[in-house]
C-alpha cells in the first residue's frame, strides 16, 4: 500500500516526512498536479461497477486502488506546467485527478472539502468560538464607517490578510503585513476590498500548535514587547516545547472534530495574563520550522498517521 502526497518539488517540510515513510520502508509517490500532464499521467476507466485508475510519475506507476493515504500538502494548480495551460486544461485535469483519488478507499490528510472549508476565516471564529477558545472580536467589512467604528470601540485594532500570501498567477507582489492601527487611521481603502481588523491581543508569547489525527504538539516563542506578528523578525527567542492547558487541549479535538481534520495548525497569541487568544487555524501549515528547533516529533507522526492511520495519544502532560 502507497502513501500519495501532493505536493510541489520544492517542499522541505513534506522531504522531513518522506525521509520517516522511507526509513520505516512505506512506498511513497510523490506527485505535484501542476506536473499533469507532462512528467506525470494518469489513467482512469469505469468498469464493472468500479473505477480503476493509475498514476504515473517519473516512470513509476501506482495503482490508486493500492493508495493507503492520500496527503494534501501543498499541490500546485492541477496542469499549471503544462506546454499549452489554459483554465480549461486545469479544469479538465482537476476533474480526472481528484474525480480518481476521491473513487479510492484511501484516507485523506485533509479531504479536500474539509480542507476548503477550513481556510474560510469566518468560519473559523465561529467554529472556533464553538469549541471553547478565546476569540478576539473581529470584523470583515468592505465599509470605511464600519471599520472607523470598530477601531475607535477598540483603540488598537490589527489589519491583515484573510486569505495569506498569494500562490503564484497574477497578483500583488507582496502580501498585507499584520499592522497595528489606531483610530486615526485612513480606512478609505477599506471600501476597495474587503479588510480584516482584528482587537489588538498584547502578547508576551506566540503559541504554534500541531494537531496530527489525536495527538497534539505546541511550542512557544517568547515575544519582543510590542512585536506584532510573531512570523517575521528575529525576537531572539527559539520556538520551546510547551505544555498544553487541558481546556485549550479539549478544543482543539473540539474544532479538529467539527471541521473534520486530521491535521491541523493553530496559531495562539499568550497574553499577559497567560490566556491564549485564538488567531487562526491553518489546515495546511508549516511544522518543519517548530520541529527544527524545538525537536518535538511532528514528521514522525505525520508519518505514522499516513502509514497506519491515527498516531496515538499526545506527547507530554498536559497542565
Amino acid at each position: 500500500m502507497t502513501v500519495l502526497i501532493l505536493t510541489s518539488d520544492e517542499d522541505v517540510t513534506a522531504d522531513m516526512v518522506v525521509a520517516r515513510l522511507h526509513a520505516a520502508g512505506t512506498p511513497v509517490l510523490r506527485l505535484d498536479p501542476a506536473d499533469l500532464p507532462g512528467r506525470a499521467a494518469l489513467s482512469v476507466e469505469y468498469r464493472d461497477g468500479d473505477v480503476h485508475g493509475h498514476l504515473s510519475v517519473n516512470g513509476r506507476t501506482v495503482c490508486v486502488g493500492g493508495l493507503r493515504s492520500v496527503w494534501m500538502r501543498r499541490p500546485g494548480e492541477p496542469a499549471a506546467h503544462a506546454a499549452h495551460a489554459s483554465p480549461w486544461l486545469t479544469a479538465e485535469t482537476r476533474q480526472a485527478l481528484f474525480g480518481m483519488l476521491h473513487s479510492s478507499p484511501a484516507r485523506w490528510m485533509n479531504h479536500p472539502r474539509s480542507a476548503e472549508q477550513a481556510r474560510l476565516k469566518p468560519w473559523q471564529l465561529r467554529v472556533a468560538h464553538d469549541s471553547g477558545f478565546a476569540v478576539p472580536p473581529t470584523v470583515f467589512t468592505t465599509a470605511p464607517l464600519l471599520a472607523r467604528q470598530f477601531a475607535e470601540e477598540h483603540r488598537e485594532v490589527v489589519v491583515k490578510a484573510a486569505s495569506g500570501p498569494p500562490r503564484g498567477g497574477p497578483g500583488p507582489a507582496l502580501v498585507l503585513p499584520t499592522t497595528l492601527i489606531g483610530p486615526d487611521a485612513d480606512f478609505a481603502a477599506v471600501a476597495a476590498g474587503p479588510a480584516l481588523l482584528q482587537r489588538y491581543i498584547p502578547k508576551r508569547a506566540d503559541i504554534r500548535l500541531t494537531c496530527v489525527g489525536t495527538r497534539i504538539f505546541a511550542a512557544r516563542k517568547t515575544a519582543e514587547p510590542d512585536q506584532i506578528d510573531g512570523r517575521y523578525g528575529d525576537t531572539g527567542h527559539l520556538w520551546e516545547p510547551v505544555a498544553v492547558p487541558r481546556r485549550i487541549g479539549a478544543s482543539v479535538r473540539e474544532y479538529v472534530s467539527r471541521a473534520g481534520l486530521a491535521y491541523a495548525a493553530f496559531d495562539f497569541a499568550e497574553d499577559l495574563d497567560g490566556v491564549w487568544w485564538f488567531l487562526e487555524c491553518n489546515q495546511g501549515g508549516q511544522f518543519g520550522f517548530v520541529e527544527l528547533e524545538s525537536g518535538l516529533p511532528i514528521s514522525e507522526a505525520v508519518a505514522r498517521w499516513l502509514e497506519d492511520g491515527d498516531a496515538g495519544v499526545g506527547t507530554g502532560p498536559d497542565e
